[in-house]
């Protein structure tokens, strides 16, 4: 009797993998931002990134979140050893991002533009797994903390700086790179970083560059595995700024005991832990009693890569989006020729390239901010505008273009589970929306220089009287202080609705920026996909769709 062999159908009408596609090649938005902000000299280091990003790197991140960092606090004969362990596809992410200087290229090779090119290879990197964006983030913003207390830097910052990973748990010393981790909330305050308890006693001279034994709790230590830590602590003189290693200098254990890990939304490729000091040895860093302001500056840098961070994801969310529909057949048609479909892409392209600009735009600022005393007002103010805006619309744009997947998109073995899961944590971390949009009332109320810089980067709308008169609407706004909280939120999106508007004006693609301004300042919905009518569209889906070879 012949065998008959039973198929049940045939596969058809799937989408062709992006495997192997180069994530900076692709993407035409990103290349000419980079070009317009003076970053064009790292194409090559661009170029190169993209091409490991888009291939080894997208795998090793799959199987880094898959298996996800496990706490051994003793060693099988009982000795405490609080040993977080990585699966090697951790590392070679890690491996792979500091020796492209993604921690610390600004610092390393100040020119102009570094900041621009850092930006745009932690858009690369965050775009394939986002849980090793937070060691690289905190080892690239310590630096001028660091630098506030010469003694300590000059020990700490040639390995911080070095391109070298090197992921083993031995002192400093031994090792050419570090990375530095942070730990500053407590479970009875939170953000309310003056509620700590944290007590610094002094070994035996007091003052910076000292050295103190700490005791109490955090309750965020993130990248617990980092050489050394950024933390506050009560001193007598109040809450300070101390620099906590892993060991003590003769080689030891410092007294740091990881408690748990914490069983997170997303970002699961990295470790979050509860811990405990137990008179573990710190050395205090910057003034006395100054901890909150000594830190600051690092705060700034983290929070610009939260903007970084929720940018990338978007991108990739688009990526994954254009990609699909421009493959998938509904009803005999492609997905992408349908006109529906095409104002749901086209509006998510719009909100991934106004957060790639303004986030470029503060890359920029930064760059200049040395020696233009109106960039450095600019980046204080943009930085809490773009910390809240961009962070907050990730979300949203990641779960739309999830839906153009349809059921595909909600699977695990596709990349937007991921990136889905990933998208809060930069609007919690480093300060949630509240925070950043009070820190933009605290500006404007004491530094009421970084509203000058940011009207004169407005100008006069470029000309177009939209943008004009929602300038001058948002002045209006502006010189008005009653229930300045309550109204917090929605001047914040003004702010940065209309400084993104004027940056893609600026940037002389008229199709992007008239899109956008008709739709985020006059006619739009309230959800993606409400385009109003005679955009040009298919431009704008074309600039974005990858630039596939």
């Amino acid at each position: 009797m012949p065998t008959v062999i039973a198929e049940t159908h045939e596969v058809t009408n799937q989408v062709p993998p992006l495997d192997g596609a180069n994530l900076y090649r692709i993407d035409l938005p990103l290349q000419e931002w980079v070009r317009r902000f003076h970053g064009d000299w790292a194409s090559d280091r661009l170029e190169a990134y993209g091409e490991l990003a888009g291939g080894p790197l997208m795998a090793a991140g799959f199987l880094a979140n898959q298996n996800r960092p496990l706490l051994r606090t003793h060693d099988r004969f009982g000795h405490r050893i609080d040993q977080v362990d990585f699966h090697p596809a951790y590392h070679e992410l890690m491996r792979a991002a500091v020796s492209h200087g993604l921690h610390s290229l600004p610092w390393s090779e100040p020119r102009a533009g570094a900041h621009v090119a850092r930006a745009a290879l932690m858009y690369l990197h965050n775009q394939i797994e986002a849980g090793t964006a937070c060691p690289l983030t905190m080892t690239f913003a310590c630096v001028p903390t660091l630098s506030r207390q010469p003694e300590i830097a000059a020990r700490w910052l040639p390995r911080v700086m070095a391109t070298e990973y090197d992921p083993r748990n031995v002192p400093m010393e031994k090792k050419a790179g570090v990375t530095i981790g942070m730990a500053m909330t407590e479970k009875q305050g939170g953000t309310d970083l003056r509620a700590n308890t944290t007590r610094a006693s002094a070994i035996g001279a007091t003052g910076p560059g000292q050295a103190y034994e700490l005791l109490g709790h955090k309750w965020f230590c993130s990248a617990p595995m980092s050489d050394a830590f950024l933390t506050l602590a009560y001193s007598d003189g109040g809450l300070s700024c101390f620099l906590l290693p892993r060991h003590r200098p003769d080689g030891s254990r410092n007294a740091l005991y990881i408690q748990r890990l914490k069983d997170k939304l997303g970002n699961w490729s990295n470790a979050s832990a509860e811990v405990e000091y137990r008179g573990a040895l710190a050395k205090m860093v910057g003034e006395e009693g100054r901890g909150l302001a000594v830190l600051m500056e690092m705060v700034g840098l983290t929070r610009f890569d939260c903007m970084i961070g929720s940018s990338a994801l978007m991108r990739q969310a688009l990526t994954q989006a254009l990609h699909h529909c421009a493959h998938r057949l509904v009803g005999g048609q492609v997905l992408g020729e349908y006109h529906l479909m095409q104002n749901v892409l086209a509006d998510l392209a719009l909100e991934s390239e106004a957060a790639l600009a303004l986030t470029l735009r503060l890359a920029r600022a930064m760059d200049r901010a040395g020696e233009d005393e109106g960039e450095r007002h600019f980046a204080r103010l943009a930085t809490a505008i773009g910390k809240y805006w961009i962070c907050k619309r990730a979300p949203t744009l990641i779960g739309e273009a999830a839906e153009c997947l349809g059921g595909a998109g909600y699977v695990e073995e596709s990349i937007l589970p991921r990136l889905y899961r990933e998208a809060p944590v930069n609007s919690i971390w480093e300060g949630s929306g509240n925070v950043q949009c009070l820190d933009v009332l605290r500006a404007l109320g004491k530094e009421p220089a970084t509203l000058d810089a940011l009207f004169d980067g407005l100008g006069d709308g470029g000309g177009d009287p939209r943008l004009r008169a929602r300038i001058e609407a948002l002045k209006a706004e502006l010189a008005d202080p009653g229930e300045a909280h309550y109204r917090a939120r929605r001047l914040v999106e003004e702010l940065a609705l209309t400084l993104q508007a004027r940056l893609l004006l600026d940037s002389g693609n008229g199709a992007v920026a008239e899109a956008f301004i008709r739709s985020r300042l006059g006619e739009g919905g309230r959800v993606f996909g409400t385009l109003p009518r005679g955009l040009a569209v298919e431009v704008l889906l074309e600039r974005s769709a990858p630039q596939l070879e």
